[in-house]
């Protein structure tokens, strides 16, 4: 599933082909272009819940080309969603610079259109290079998962394959964006993460300048 809505709450989400979603009228539409990740986290849906057929984000046939996810979305009015969001099983930004083309292309025709890009902003590690002048103008919000309060938190929970270095990296990556994107938050789903751990998340984003959102979670 390459187009999708979600139709449930954080943490029991239900994830919709938008061909089936009817009126997408002031809907979130997310976008899910790859299966690769450089974290695998212990948490992440692939592992934590089953993947129903016909229902689930596992691209089974490959990663769809820039002209075929252009061609879906020929199909819809995207002046009417409320945000268009780069998100799926896999890491956006494995794609950075397809995202980067769908954007120009969709923005030509919508310019005021919102686009998010959630991400566990490791995209710096995976380039080896800063990444995020390539938002600019493209990306109006970049969200990213803080996940824990410190560096061996954070890999015991998403076994990046960047090893200890992700946690500062990640961090820099937020700072870095800011001079790009208009919103960057940091993100942590409450009672998965104790208050004591949320306090501590919230002194790191107000020492990065970022924002911190606290997710709901649904059992």
């Amino acid at each position: 599933m390459i187009l999708y809505t979600v139709t449930g709450k954080a943490g029991n989400e239900g994830f919709l082909d938008i061909a089936k979603s009817g009126d997408i009228t002031g809907k979130n539409i997310y976008v899910n272009m790859t299966n690769r990740c450089p974290c695998n986290c212990v948490f992440c849906l692939r592992h934590t819940k089953e993947l129903l057929e016909g229902s689930d984000l596992w691209l089974k046939d490959g990663e769809p080309d820039v002209s075929t996810v252009l061609d879906l979305f020929s199909k819809y009015d995207l002046e009417v969603i409320n945000e268009l969001v780069f998100c799926g099983y896999g890491e956006p930004f494995e794609r950075l610079y397809d995202i980067c083309k769908i954007v120009d292309e969709l923005k030509k025709q919508y310019p005021a259109l919102k686009v998010r890009v959630n991400t566990a902003g490791l995209a710096n590690l995976i380039y080896e290079k800063d990444i995020t002048p390539e938002l600019e103008g493209r990306i109006d919000t970049v969200s990213i998962s803080l996940n824990a309060p410190d560096e061996k938190e954070y890999l015991e929970l998403t076994r990046s394959k960047f090893g200890i270095k992700s946690y500062e990296s990640m961090k820099e990556f937020a700072v870095l964006a800011k001079n790009y994107v208009p919103n960057v938050v940091m993100t942590v789903v409450d009672h998965v993460m104790s208050e004591e751990k949320i306090a501590i998340c919230r002194k790191i984003c107000d020492q990065l300048g970022v924002e911190l959102r606290v997710r709901p979670f649904e059992e």
